[in-house]
């Protein structure tokens, strides 16, 4: 792999750093939209689903568990509430007619714009001063990694015709005795 400018520490090491990041990140990410969410009904898994619908428009189950990147029946049970709260409802999918459209109601769509603002706000305040480029570097960094890691995933070999070298494999695990510590 190439070495950052410089020649300080090899990418790798500083990729591991991100990805060792950004759990943590997460869950602090997601603690603090539950205090901004505290008193409305909606959980951070709700506010992914407003958001997903508020940006890309109605959307089958299936299609918005592929955009959540999770399985299809915890994205259901996370519609079944947000319909229950009135913030989503179903349509008629004309391309398929037993997987109804999942849309925001109006006041879904009022709700997720207001926490929106407020959220950027909130970004707006605690980014201060830092470069556009910066954070737009850093989104470019973690979309490469999660194509990486999808791919891992999928188990997909890679593109041979990728700049990249193609990893050693890792060694077998241990086998499974089926007892603790053993």
């Amino acid at each position: 792999m190439s070495v950052n400018e410089g020649g300080a520490e090899p990418v790798e090491h500083v990729a591991y750093e991100v990805i060792r990041r950004l759990r943590p990140l997460h869950r602090t990410v997601v603690r603090a939209l539950e205090r901004e969410l505290a008193g409305t009904g909606l959980t951070a898994g709700q506010h992914a689903l407003l958001d997903a619908l508020h940006r890309h428009g109605p959307r089958t189950v299936p299609e918005l568990a592929r955009a959540l990147d999770l399985d299809r029946q915890p994205v259901q049970r996370r519609v079944n509430h947000a319909a229950g709260l009135g913030l989503v409802e179903t349509a008629p999918n004309p391309a398929h007619r037993r997987s109804p459209l999942v849309r925001l109601t109006p006041e879904g769509s009022e709700v997720i714009r207001s926490v929106q603002r407020f959220e950027a706000a909130g970004l707006r305040r605690g980014l201060a001063g830092l470069p556009a480029a910066d954070v737009a570097t850093a989104l470019r960094v973690l979309d490469r990694l999660g194509e990486e890691f999808r791919a891992l995933a999928r188990d997909t070999p890679p593109d041979p015709h990728s700049p990249r070298a193609t990893p050693a494999p890792l060694p077998a695990p241990a086998p499974h005795t089926g007892r603790h510590g053993a």
